[in-house]
């Protein structure tokens, strides 16, 4: 069975690839504005959702996978920061507090109907941050593209007291565990 990754991300093709299955990217089309009174969970879930199915309608007999995540500072969304000053602002909201990652996961195949879901809770608590330690980071990481305006795959560690979660990759956006669960629900089994 043909395998789709409805993403563009580096990092969603980066992570699916450790799983050592061969597999396609293609790009969704979704409308990421979150809608009216939506909570995290329901937003990274709607996303993940919409993503593999705008593909797996062009691709039915195909399994797709859709991901999303959304990261909340006290309840309130935050995104990718889009330029330093921005990443500036979010790193020192959330300098010694805790912010929770929510991703969303779908599995689809059209032909079948079948469509699993999943949503992955990690949370990450920051270090106090200096204004001089978040210079340095920025300048260092450019996590530009990276909600919560870090990379726990790179220097982004150094910014956590601690983390708490069962997939710590889901904080890249693919949560893996949930994943090669989903694929075997689906009759395609990593490890076969």
């Amino acid at each position: 069975m043909d395998l789709i990754l409805a993403s563009t991300s580096p990092y969603r093709k980066a992570l699916l690839a450790r799983l050592q299955r061969p597999f396609r990217c293609l790009p969704p089309e979704t409308d990421e504005t979150p809608l009216a009174g939506e909570s995290g969970e329901q937003l990274a879930l709607r996303l993940a959702v919409d993503k593999a199915r705008s593909v797996a309608r062009a691709h039915p007999r195909s399994l797709v996978i859709g991901s999303d995540q959304v990261a909340l500072l006290d309840d309130t969304l935050i995104g990718k920061p889009g330029n330093l000053d921005n990443a500036r602002k979010q790193l020192s909201a959330s300098s010694g507090r805790r912010v929770m990652f929510l991703t969303g996961l779908a599995l689809c195949h059209a032909a079948s109907g079948l469509e699993l879901t999943h949503v992955e809770q990690f949370s990450v608590y920051f270090r106090e941050l200096s204004a001089a330690a978040i210079e340095s980071y920025l300048a260092r990481e450019q996590p530009l593209d990276c909600a919560g305006s870090f990379k726990c795959e790179g220097l982004g560690i150094a910014l956590f007291d601690h983390m708490d979660g069962a997939d710590p990759t889901s904080l890249e956006g693919l949560p893996l565990i949930a994943l090669t669960s989903l694929l075997g629900q689906a009759g395609y089994p990593v490890l076969a």
